[in-house]
């Protein structure tokens, strides 16, 4: 890409406003589209799992490297979106931290596609030794009509906004589908705990 080419700008955290930013007061219905998001799986407490780590570092890695190879090649320039997470465990909520399963996700514009994916993974492999490198994909995925709501505070203290937000569908006659789903707005490292905003999200029939 030629240096005097002003890259186009996405801007993603606007144009999907709507399903980032829900009020903090009320649960409310969203109709998710179909997006592009880079993907992985895994298994365990995410406060003291390695592979948790692991995830979160190949992640954020292709996240990252991918968008400055479009920036560079294809004069495309987006933000890195949050950090997602699908939450599921035999016995629910009160499983074991240890049997939780997970899948990681971030966001991808749908210019990133699977051969702009495919070089971001060769320069990482050429980088960076990431244990979970190859467990990182990317994936479509629907979610269709979910029930939102934005969480203020720690982690630990989700539990009665999940309860508001499981007593909305059951007053509203719907019925829990797919899995628990949290999108991560604040940056954990310059964020104190009753400052974080934590989107969080069921999907529903």
């Amino acid at each position: 890409m030629s240096r005097d080419i002003e890259p186009t700008r996405l801007d993603l955290k606007a144009d999907l406003k709507p399903f980032y930013s829900p009020p903090a007061q009320e649960v409310v219905i969203a109709d998710i589209p179909a997006m592009n998001f880079l993907m992985l799986d895994g298994k365990g407490d995410p406060n003291t799992a390695q592979e948790y780590k692991d995830a979160i570092e190949a992640i954020y890695t292709i996240a990252y490297i991918t968008k400055f190879l479009l920036k560079k090649e294809a004069a495309i320039d987006y933000p890195v979106m949050p950090l997602e997470g699908l939450w599921w465990a035999d016995g629910g909520r009160e499983a074991p931290r240890e049997n939780w399963q997970w899948t990681m996700m971030i966001m991808q514009p749908n210019c990133v596609t699977d051969e702009w994916f495919a070089e971001a993974y060769r320069q990482a492999q050429r980088k960076k030794k990431l244990r979970a490198l190859e467990k990182v994909r990317l994936e479509r995925f629907h979610e269709g009509k979910v029930a939102q709501i934005m969480h203020i505070g720690p982690f630990a203290d989700e539990g009665p906004t999940i309860e508001k937000l499981g007593r909305f569908l059951e007053e509203h006659g719907y019925a829990f589908r797919g899995k628990h789903h949290e999108i991560y707005l604040s940056d954990l490292r310059r964020t104190a705990p009753d400052k974080m905003h934590t989107v969080l999200r069921h999907p529903f029939a």
